[in-house]
């Protein structure tokens, strides 16, 4: 792993408005991000970083995920990176032991992998390959990253957060293996949470829209949405925008939406909360 950091001090506090200092919303916690070189991912460690958390970032990515931990360490934060595979179980393991040998502990963990899949494509023409890819993919690393983790939560407890889209509730048509694989990602968080909240541990999912700003911030999106737009005959920026307009706000999630929800799911301020979701869809689904 690699350590990116500045001299102690560097990262002022926040004051109160009675000029005394405020506590950052997740000071003295340890992070791991899975994806953390990610547009999402990226987002939520340097928001994370910002809270006083100390973040260890993973991923497939070495150069995205350096330039995340850079950014960090240059606003006075502390950051680690360390290539990894979501899929594989033992470099997963691996990782989380050292974690937890250098910090301690681990108290959140926030699984921000994304994997390039089929969409648009009918059932009858879609062949079970890519169905079962997304489906695999996505629970498989969520069940990895959250049962390493819980292994190194300690005494206070920790918190899971998984992110999942409203395909999770929608019905198609062409969705359907990425429709399976959010819709268990949101079932794995709610049973972890009764699983694990006798040890003090929460899960919260995020339920995000599309992010019209992370396709420039190097999302896996653009490509997921490209065919989708082009059998549509338009470009994938007049398909979000045709997407912010069918919400109740009639806007997307911003990068920014993402992170402080996450902040505050992870935070103390959230601690009633467990096997929820965060709906992030600007009402685009209303539960």
């Amino acid at each position: 792993m690699r350590r990116r950091a500045v001299a102690a001090g560097a990262h002022a506090p926040r004051c109160g408005s009675n000029g005394g200092a405020m506590k950052r919303e997740l000071e003295g916690k340890v992070a791991v991000i899975h994806g953390g070189g990610g547009a999402i991912g990226g987002a939520v460690a340097r928001a994370f970083a910002r809270e006083g958390a100390r973040l260890f970032l993973a991923g497939r990515s070495r150069a995205r995920l350096d330039a995340v931990v850079a950014d960090i360490a240059k606003a006075g934060g502390i950051a680690e990176s360390a290539q990894v595979d979501a899929l594989d179980a033992d470099a997963i393991d691996r990782h989380a032991e050292a974690v937890a040998a250098k910090a301690g502990a681990i108290d959140i963990v926030f699984n921000a992998v994304a994997f390039v899949h089929v969409q648009g494509v009918p059932f009858a023409e879609l062949p079970l390959g890519d169905f079962e890819y997304p489906v695999h993919s996505y629970i498989r690393s969520n069940y990895l990253t959250a049962q390493a983790a819980a292994r190194h939560m300690g005494e206070r407890g920790g918190v899971i957060l998984s992110l999942v889209t409203p395909v999770a509730r929608m019905t198609g048509p062409g969705y359907l293996g990425h429709c399976v694989a959010c819709a268990g990602v949101e079932a794995m968080s709610r049973h972890l949470a009764g699983e694990l909240g006798g040890r003090g541990i929460r899960t919260v999912c995020l339920r995000s829209h599309a992010i019209p700003e992370a396709l420039d911030a190097g999302s896996h999106s653009r490509e997921v949405f490209q065919p989708l737009a082009d059998q549509a005959g338009i470009s994938v920026e007049a398909m979000l925008q045709g997407a912010a307009e069918s919400t109740l706000l009639k806007r997307l999630p911003t990068l920014a939406d993402i992170a402080g929800s996450a902040v505050y799911a992870a935070s103390d301020r959230a601690s009633a909360m467990t096997g929820g979701i965060l709906n992030l869809t600007g009402g685009f689904l209303v539960d």
